[in-house]
């Protein structure tokens, strides 16, 4: 199944894909289907309203996740690229609610930065509670997987040995427009292209089979740490191509369109505009 959260003249709505339609699956967005026992059999059976695919307004998969947690420096390339050591263990960082955007929407350039890049991300969604979750759990846990745009203020990512002050900007971060259950995409690892592009020139290109901590493992992880809810959110790292890796550097500028695309996800398509 591909699942999403539109904007509808209602309100948010959960929805089904189903052709050239959205079929309304009885909650306001997939953060309330996954808190749901039995969602996956609801969400398949569910004949709702109908809203066309045609001009949707895509919401964030999940609005309002009780968490947003990030990796660093997973993927072989970026980290060479970024002229660091592969880590023993995944690098972590949070983002909030706050941060994030649909798939569709402008990215608002802070007016206090000329350092906007772009990271596309595989992103897992949580669909069950777990805690301390072994493989199996961990696997049973997720619900499919998203595309997110961890768009970065540089200069702030580097002001301190902590990244976080340029991951959490407000209104900054695509993630959408499906989520899809990991029977479409060959499972809980799957191994799919993920690209960006910006104005038509190929930025980043990498496979997610190179994850250097794959999904399953991710949510092991995370949920020793803290417990992960239906909605959290896991984006699992970029490949190399950031656009502060190159020589000379590359940011995004207000007029550009900036689309991060995973094969069989679908893709996340973004217009720069000045804030």
């Amino acid at each position: 199944m591909k699942l999403a959260t539109i904007r509808t003249a209602d309100g948010t709505r959960a929805v089904r894909l189903d052709g050239d339609v959205h079929v309304d699956l009885g909650h306001a967005d997939l953060g309330e289907l996954f808190a749901e026992d039995g969602w996956r059999e609801r969400a398949a059976a569910a004949t709702g309203t109908e809203y066309p695919v045609a001009g949707a307004d895509f919401a964030p998969v999940v609005p309002n996740p009780s968490k947003v947690v990030c990796v660093g420096h997973n993927y072989t390339n970026h980290i060479k690229e970024m002229g660091r050591e592969l880590p023993t263990h995944p690098t972590l960082f949070p983002k909030f609610a706050d941060t994030l955007l649909g798939a569709n929407d402008d990215i608002v350039k802070p007016a206090e930065t000329d350092a906007l890049d772009w990271e596309v991300e595989l992103t897992v969604v949580i669909g069950k509670e777990v805690r301390r979750a072994d493989e199996q759990q961990a696997a049973d846990a997720i619900a499919g997987f998203t595309v997110m745009n961890d768009i970065s203020v540089r200069d702030w990512q580097f002001r301190t040995i902590e990244w976080t002050q340029g991951k959490i900007w407000e209104a900054s971060t695509p993630v959408g427009p499906y989520v899809v259950t990991p029977d479409e995409v060959g499972g809980v690892r799957p191994a799919l292209e993920v690209r960006t592009v910006v104005d038509g020139q190929v930025m980043q290109r990498d496979d997610t089979g190179t994850l250097l901590f794959d999904p399953v493992f991710l949510v092991q992880y995370i949920s020793t740490v803290i417990t992960l809810r239906p909605g959290d959110i896991i984006a699992t790292g970029t490949p190399a191509g950031v656009g502060n890796a190159r020589d000379p550097k590359v940011f995004l500028l207000p007029g550009q369109t900036v689309v991060t695309d995973i094969g069989g996800l679908g893709a996340c398509a973004n217009k720069v505009v000045e804030g």
